[in-house]
């Protein structure tokens, strides 16, 4: 992902600084990260580079050479790409540099890099990241905010199933992102990173977000706890060694050491909770309902046909 980054923004300084459009083969050669490439690779990778800076608003145009019309070149006009003066004060960039500092995605500072554009930071600190590494799903996470921001509809594959969701909110918990929103089965949270082949309907506009939904009253719960559907109670069974974590997560009191915890958890979300249980491997088992019981054996047998 680094790689990614540093690549990406060296083509967007190259095209800004070059006082003519450049060429394929002038990015090639010139610009750090694509000379050791095969032609196709090199050519996948341009393709994929250009695609993201569009995304990311980034004014990236194809003109011709010459009157003509026989060679081409890209350019990105530094008067379009530049963001208006804020006129941001000398301790308001201070309280941006160090909130830029306090987190990064997937490894990568972006938000330092972001603050160039606004005159600068603050020479008083390091560049190095204070907080948290947020994760390595920029790019999903980027097409989420957009499509709750645009209420627009998503889909995407989630353990094995074809999901259609109204996203109403994003949040990031106990590292890691979560986006939470309507299903037809109700309301439904979904961890970001196990989603894939995520797909962003066109149309905006498309749903209601409800005006009492509050993101934080969702995420201040167990994921399992979110949604709209029937409540069941699950009787879970966790090993010994694992037990204190179970009892930290449920936030029970813990059994006594080489003792098993059995704990009884209130279920919305079966998706979300039948997760959380598998994670634990052998160490958990789900005594009641039979039908979560049977889910998760459904679950393992697909997965070890799947590797055979």
């Amino acid at each position: 992902m680094q790689n990614v980054v540093e690549r990406v923004l060296n083509l967007l300084i190259y095209l800004l600084e070059s006082p003519r459009p450049v060429t394929a083969d002038d990015v090639r050669y010139t610009v750090q990260g694509y000379g050791q490439e095969s032609d196709e690779a090199f050519h996948r990778m341009f393709e994929r580079d250009k695609d993201l800076l569009r995304r990311m608003g980034v004014p990236l145009k194809l003109v011709a050479l010459d009157e003509w019309e026989v060679d081409f070149g890209y350019t990105v006009d530094p008067d379009e790409y530049a963001l208006a003066d804020p006129g941001l004060t000398q301790e308001e960039k201070v309280a941006l540099s160090v909130a830029a500092r306090m987190v990064r995605l997937g490894g990568s500072h972006l938000g330092v890099n972001a603050l160039l554009k606004l005159g600068g930071v603050e020479r008083v600190a390091g560049l190095e990241p204070l907080g948290a590494d947020l994760g390595e799903e920029s790019d999903v996470l980027g097409e989420l905010f957009g499509a709750v921001s645009q209420r627009r509809r998503v889909a995407f594959d989630y353990r094995g199933h074809r999901r259609e969701l109204e996203p109403w909110g994003i949040a990031h918990r106990r590292g890691h992102w979560y986006v939470t929103g309507k299903t037809p089965e109700g309301e439904r949270v979904y961890r970001v990173d196990r989603m894939a082949k995520v797909e962003v309907s066109e149309e905006t506009g498309q749903f209601t977000r409800p005006d009492d939904f509050d993101i934080r009253k969702v995420m201040d719960g167990q994921p399992w706890e979110a949604g709209s559907g029937d409540e069941v109670e699950a009787r879970v069974r966790f090993d010994p060694d694992l037990a204190w974590w179970a009892a930290r997560t449920l936030g029970v009191a813990a059994p006594a050491e080489g003792e098993p915890l059995e704990a009884t958890v209130p279920v919305v979300n079966k998706d979300a909770f039948l997760g959380w249980v598998l994670s634990f491997g052998a160490g958990a088992e789900i005594l009641e309902p039979s039908d979560l019981r049977d889910e998760v054996v459904a679950r393992v047998e697909g997965a070890l046909e799947a590797l055979a």
